[in-house]
């Protein structure tokens, strides 16, 4: 059986629909939107710094482990981790579920987000990786 140049009403349709929803898509996406700045050129965001990444990643995920999210388990690699962001990420954890214990989640919550900002911008976003693997004391 070969393929058919025919295609049915439905399978049409369909195909109209994907290509409809990829098109507002890509029409809604920042990049497909051309936002003129001052000089009337379209502008771009400004790509976030090792640092904002850092930030957000560890932030994520610490705060993901203090809720005991089942991904919070996921390892490094897949946490989009570097090794340096994976031992930023350790002792704030270790250190948010203590003051978790004693002043609350909310406290743990307010102080991490301050710590993992603290240490990543110290460590100019902790991009540093050391072969993908690090020996466990």
């Amino acid at each position: 059986m070969g393929l058919s140049a025919h295609r049915s009403p439905r399978t049409a349709a369909g195909a109209h629909l994907v290509t409809c929803v990829l098109m507002a898509a890509v029409a809604c996406s920042p990049a497909g939107r051309n936002d003129a700045g001052a000089s009337g050129s379209p502008t771009a965001p400004a790509p976030d710094t090792p640092v904002e990444i850092c930030t957000g990643l560890v932030t994520y995920w610490v705060e993901e482990a203090l809720k005991g999210n089942k991904w919070a388990g996921l390892d490094w690699e897949q946490k989009g981790l570097s090794n340096e962001q994976l031992e930023v990420h350790d002792a704030v954890l270790a250190d948010a579920r203590a003051e978790e214990k004693r002043n609350g989640r909310a406290a743990a919550v307010a102080w991490l987000r301050r710590e993992v900002s603290t240490r990543c911008t110290a460590r100019n976003g902790a991009t540093g990786s050391s072969e993908n693997w690090r020996l466990t004391p």
